[in-house]
C-alpha cells in the first residue's frame, strides 16, 4: 500500500494537464459547510445518483484508437443502448460494432478495459464505497457556470483484484453532486508484476463530464482519454471517447427520488441542462 502523501502527490501531477480551460484553484476553506459535511452530501447524492441511473435507459458509444501522430494504426467501436426487456431486466443491446482493427498494433482490449467502459469512467463514489478511500480537500475552482469543490481521491489500499478510481473530482456547490471527474483507474500490471511483458495491462488517464438530466441528477454524458502507455515493448498513443447519450426514464412503477421527493419523469421536465 502506498503511503497517503505518496498519492496525493502522484494525483496532483495527474490533473495539472485538466486545468488548461478552467477557472485558478483557490486554495480556501468552504463558508457555511464543513469539508466532511460536503463529503457526506456528495456521497450521499452519489448513492441516489447510481441507484437512479439504474432506472434510465440510454445509448453509449465507444470509439479506441491507437495513434501515431495523427494516423490511426488500429481502432475498436462499439454502440450500444442499455435498455429494459420484457421483465424489466437491464440489457444491454449492440446495434454498432465494426471488426476491431488494434490487433494490427499489438494492442488488445482486456476484461479490465470494458470494466472501466462500463463502470470507472462514469465514477461514482458513494457513502457505501467512501470508506475505501482518502478524500482530500484541495480547494474551490469555476467549472464554466459551476462553482465547485475540489477534492483528489485515492483509495486507502489495494484489496485483491478489485480496481478503484485515483485522481479528482469537482463537486458543485449548489447540489452537492460531482460534475466532473479526471484520474485513472488503479492498479496497473506492469512488467515488474508480471514474467512476461504481453501480460501488461496500463490504463489511461480521463476526463468525463456530466450534465443535469430532469432538472435532478447529474449523469455523465462524455468521456475523453489521449494519453500515451509505456509498455516494455514500446510506448502506446491512444485515443478514447465515450458518450452517453438520450436518457430517458424507464416507464415502470418504481419511483426516483432526489432530496427525499419523488422526480417526476422526464416528459414532466423541462429538456435537460447543461
Amino acid at each position: 500500500m502506498k503511503s497517503l502523501a505518496a498519492v496525493f502527490v502522484i494525483c496532483g501531477l495527474m490533473v495539472a494537464a485538466a486545468w488548461a480551460d478552467e477557472g485558478a484553484l483557490e486554495n480556501t476553506q468552504p463558508k457555511n459547510v464543513t469539508v466532511d459535511e460536503i463529503i457526506q452530501h456528495f456521497a450521499a447524492k452519489e448513492k441516489e445518483f447510481k441507484t437512479a441511473r439504474d432506472q434510465y435507459t440510454y445509448r453509449q458509444s465507444v470509439k479506441l484508437q491507437v495513434l501515431d501522430g495523427s494516423t490511426v494504426n488500429g481502432e475498436y467501436q462499439q454502440v450500444f443502448d442499455v435498455v429494459f426487456d420484457n421483465q424489466g431486466r437491464r440489457v444491454e443491446n449492440v446495434v454498432f460494432a465494426p471488426q476491431s482493427t488494434l490487433d494490427q498494433t499489438g494492442l488488445e482490449m482486456d476484461s479490465g478495459d470494458f470494466e472501466d467502459i462500463r463502470q470507472r469512467l462514469p465514477f461514482v463514489l458513494t457513502s457505501d464505497e467512501l470508506p475505501e478511500y482518502n478524500v482530500l480537500y484541495v480547494g474551490q475552482q469555476q467549472e464554466d457556470e459551476l462553482h465547485c469543490y475540489v477534492f483528489d481521491i485515492a483509495p486507502k489500499q489495494i484489496v485483491g483484484k478489485k480496481r478503484y478510481f485515483q485522481g479528482r473530482i469537482w463537486v458543485d456547490d449548489h447540489d452537492f453532486q460531482i460534475v466532473k471527474t479526471y484520474g485513472k483507474t488503479v492498479p496497473d500490471i506492469n512488467a515488474g508484476n508480471k514474467k512476461k511483458a504481453k501480460d501488461e495491462h496500463l490504463y489511461p488517464k480521463f476526463t468525463t463530464w456530466r450534465e443535469q438530466i430532469d432538472g435532478a441528477y447529474w449523469f455523465p454524458t462524455y468521456t475523453r482519454a489521449e494519453d500515451t502507455l509505456h509498455f516494455t515493448v514500446g510506448d502506446v498513443h491512444i485515443r478514447e471517447i465515450v458518450k452517453y447519450e438520450n436518457y430517458k426514464r424507464f416507464g415502470s412503477k418504481s419511483k426516483i427520488t432526489f432530496d427525499g421527493k419523488e422526480v417526476p419523469k422526464a416528459d414532466e421536465k423541462e429538456q435537460p441542462q447543461k
